[in-house]
């Protein structure tokens, strides 16, 4: 059975820079849309949506219920978050219809413990964090697994192709392409030169952020006005 969550929302009037107010008092500009549907906007309280999106992720259904009015079916389909707060700013969420598939991206939980990266000091590498599927909203799980006991050497990989899909999900992404693979250890020069490398580009990163301070009265783009359908 496919877990369902249940996520309560009140409709809006608010948008563009007067968002701030409703992000001040705990709650987040969203919209929800579908195929052939007028987008709505919303508001949902940021702590409830946390929860719920811990659990559910970007892939599993979601009962959305807009204040007294009927609840319906919903994916997250996009967050954006304040890149210094890490708080969410605004949510995209998807209406589905039920005997229609749709397109969405499915997380990839790595379980287990590879022997070469115990036994022979080896570094995991992964390459993906999800996989792109097509399937109708009843077949959605919230993650797909990928059991790295299967690296047991540096010439081990992992690819979409060796997952275990679930029945009803046709997976886009490229069969061949590698999820995981463990890569030898570094000698001390070259991690060396990673941490001079590293360090170069963190003092770059400062360096960047400090031009892009906002001067004092202006607003940031992600505290107003980031919302897509009030462009």
């Amino acid at each position: 059975m496919v877990q369902s969550f249940s996520l309560k929302a009140q409709s809006r009037e608010i948008i563009k820079k007067q968002v701030k107010n409703l992000r001040n008092s705990g709650l987040v500009p969203s919209v929800v849309y579908g195929k052939g549907e007028k987008p709505i906007n919303i508001s949902a309280d940021a702590k409830e949506f946390r929860k719920v999106f811990s659990e559910a992720g970007t892939s599993s259904l979601i009962d959305l219920k807009i204040g007294d009015d009927k609840s319906f079916k919903v994916i997250i389909n996009d967050i954006q978050e304040h890149p210094v707060t890490g708080n969410v700013v605004h949510i995209d969420f998807y209406k589905v219809k039920m005997d229609e598939e749709i397109r969405t991206e499915i997380p990839l939980e790595f379980t287990g413990e590879s022997s070469a990266v115990k036994d022979l000091d080896g570094s995991l590498v992964t390459n993906r964090d999800n996989i792109e599927v097509e399937c109708l909203p009843s077949a959605l799980v919230s993650e797909i697994q990928v059991d790295i006991s299967k690296l047991a050497s540096f010439e081990d990989q992992i690819t979409v192709a060796d997952l275990n899909i679930p029945e009803g999900i046709k997976v886009l992404t490229e069969p061949e392409e590698v999820i995981a693979l463990v890569e030898e250890p570094r000698s001390e020069e070259e991690l060396a030169e990673l941490e001079e490398s590293t360090a170069e580009q963190e003092k770059e990163a400062v360096e960047q952020a400090a031009g892009e301070e906002p001067k004092e009265g202006e607003e940031s783009e992600s505290e107003g006005g980031d919302d897509k359908e009030d462009k």
